[in-house]
């Protein structure tokens, strides 16, 4: 509420990972409130994080200087690109393009650790049992390829793939990614690599929307969350750029999981325009313990 605290409501809507119970948050807040209070100022915050940096504090440490020296770097173009020749414009250009390459290769391997780490602590918290799949009568043509495509996904993966190596085998994989990554950053002379500039045949059209929406229901309104995800999923599946929806109910909890996949982003975002949907996302209020979490991801519709 921007009053310079957090109650424990607002705690734990920013908190909440999916992972941890409501019990555990709480815990939790207790834990870093030393004042006693029943609200979080920003020293009680700093001072529960910093005792628990270990090998991130380097990290941060680096990524406040890169903050820095991108800031200054800005700041000289922005006096000196105008006035520049085109073969300097370009190489400015060049240098701003690797540069961003370089932080989104970099905050892709730090999604994929992240997402890694908790579905791993997700694995070990849960039932080893698969989760049950709810049965969705599927108007149209495509019920049965739907079918198909919902027992291919693997229960407790994010990344809608199977074939997965081990776990461990892929745990390693991202952790060493990242050394990679970090390393590279640290690294005052950067190597540039050439850019590589892709072409699209039809821009966003040709990218599918894939959105993978978690929520946690209370366990008294189970029933009714039940009917209305029913009828959510019944009206988003008749919709022309709809391809595919399947959900899944973690036996552990009263979680839910929902994946949407779409023909492309404006199909997503003008489903997000339905009434149904609105609907749907009015009655979660009173439905979910936590706020729901949405995923989104794009990839390639053609290969």
């Amino acid at each position: 509420s921007d009053d310079g605290k957090l109650s424990f409501d607002e705690f734990k809507a920013y908190f909440a990972d999916g992972v941890l119970s409501g019990e555990e948050l709480h815990e939790l807040f207790h834990t870093i409130d030393t004042h006693k209070t029943d609200n979080l100022d920003t020293e009680e915050l700093c001072e529960y994080f910093s005792q628990h940096l270990g090998e991130y504090e380097n990290v941060l440490s680096v990524l406040e200087e890169l903050n820095i020296a991108i800031l200054k770097a800005m700041d000289k173009t922005k006096k000196d690109y105008q006035e520049a020749s085109n073969l300097e414009q370009f190489v400015t250009r060049f240098l701003l393009k690797e540069i961003l390459n370089q932080l989104q290769s970099l905050q892709s391997s730090l999604e994929c650790a992240m997402e890694t780490t908790e579905e791993q602590t997700r694995q070990e918290r849960q039932d080893p049992t698969k989760p049950e799949v709810l049965s969705i009568q599927w108007p149209g043509k495509r019920s049965a390829r739907r079918l198909q495509r919902n027992n291919s996904l693997s229960p407790n993966s994010p990344h809608f793939s199977t074939g997965w190596l081990e776990e461990d085998s892929r745990w390693m994989t991202q952790i060493n990614r990242l050394q990679k990554l970090i390393d590279r950053l640290e690294k005052k002379d950067l190597k540039l690599e050439p850019f590589e500039e892709e072409v699209l045949e039809e821009n966003t059209k040709s990218h599918i929307m894939i959105v993978q929406r978690q929520m946690s229901v209370i366990e008294e309104e189970i029933e009714e969350f039940q009917l209305a995800l029913k009828q959510y999923v019944e009206s988003a599946s008749t919709q022309g750029g709809c391809l595919h929806v399947s959900i899944q109910k973690l036996p552990s909890d009263s979680r839910f999981i929902v994946y949407e996949f779409w023909e492309n982003s404006n199909a997503w975002n003008s489903h997000l325009q339905m009434n149904y949907s609105k609907t749907f996302q009015r009655s979660n209020v009173d439905f979910l313990e936590t706020p729901e979490l949405i995923t989104t991801m794009l990839v390639p519709g053609k290969y």
